[in-house]
């Protein structure tokens, strides 16, 4: 029996960029949260970031929403450190680590929530190493009038094809522009078949290049792109994600409730979809289906279905 229904938006673009398959209305506005990492990294290396000749692994972080392990905390503080900032310049949210073990060991050190090991951490100080770069005031970075937030709308705004409909706050407290399911698989389009040289090229590669990185060890956009070659993926909160790949094409999804279960089943039957018959996929068997369980046994499976014009996993 079907106990429960995740319902969403998803867009299909082949890699002509043009869409192929459309569920729900891929034109209406949504808030991509985390997806426009890269896209807002993009635009930072352009408006100055890239000045402090900072490594791809650096860049990583700056794109990701990382678990809080040792690795991303010493990359983040890298950043800050490039353009002579500490952890008190950032205003992201505090947080504890995504990662149960680090999360943990901070816990039996006696600390809590704070900004560094809070999953945006590596966005925000990117952010500040812009501001710092350009002579840019540090406070305020997060307005979204703010010199770093308006080439960021620029940028989101030539990668989607679409002026953003709406401006929020996201969780981490940075602005938020709302772009359609269509214009976020887009830009990611767009960011796997940038120029060489380009400032989407480089974030390309370097999230690609460390995927560790941009997640960490048991998240499904690090398996992702550790198990699909040449794979851009980024996930979101409330039930967000977006791929792409230049032999492959771009995926963006969005579903309904925010249920974040539902999303890596969506994203893989799409990607199996853009795949065909070609056999160019590795086996993603392990992530096409969500385990769900009762005392500890399985009992039930979550799984991607099309009903209509819907997108939907049960």
């Amino acid at each position: 029996m079907v106990e429960s229904r995740h319902r969403g938006t998803l867009a299909i673009l082949d890699r002509s960029g043009d869409l192929v398959l459309g569920l729900g209305d891929v034109a209406a506005a949504t808030y991509p949260r985390s997806c426009a990492k890269p896209l807002q990294l993009a635009a930072m290396l352009d408006a100055g970031l890239a000045q402090l000749g900072l490594p791809d692994e650096v860049l990583a972080v700056a794109a990701a929403s990382h678990s809080g392990q040792a690795q991303h905390v010493t990359w983040v503080r890298r950043i800050l450190a490039a353009a002579s900032l500490t952890e008190d310049d950032l205003d992201n949210t505090p947080g504890m680590p995504l990662d149960p073990a680090a999360r943990r060991e901070l816990t039996r050190a006696g600390q809590g929530p704070d900004r560094i090991h809070q999953n945006c951490s590596g966005k925000h100080a990117a952010m500040l190493a812009t501001a710092r770069a350009n002579g840019w005031p540090t406070i305020g970075y997060r307005d979204p009038e703010h010199p770093v937030q308006r080439a960021i709308r620029e940028r989101l705004e030539a990668l989607s094809g679409e002026a953003p409909a709406a401006v929020t706050v996201d969780g981490c407290g940075a602005a938020l522009f709302a772009l359609s399911v269509r214009g976020l698989a887009r830009a990611f389009w767009r960011l796997v078949t940038a120029p060489a040289g380009s400032a989407e090229e480089r974030v390309s590669e370097a999230m690609r290049a460390h995927p560790d990185l941009v997640g960490g060890e048991g998240r499904d956009v690090t398996a992702l792109m550790r198990g699909v070659p040449g794979l851009l993926a980024k996930d979101g909160a409330e039930g967000v994600y977006a791929a792409a790949a230049a032999d492959l094409g771009a995926v963006a999804l969005k579903i309904e409730d925010g249920a974040g279960r539902a999303r890596v089943p969506v994203l893989v039957a799409a990607l199996r979809h853009l795949d065909g018959t070609g056999g160019g996929l590795p086996d993603l068997a392990p992530l096409a289906t969500g385990v769900v369980e009762g005392h500890g046994v399985p009992v039930g499976e979550i799984r991607a279905v099309s009903l209509g014009r819907r997108a939907a996993a049960n």
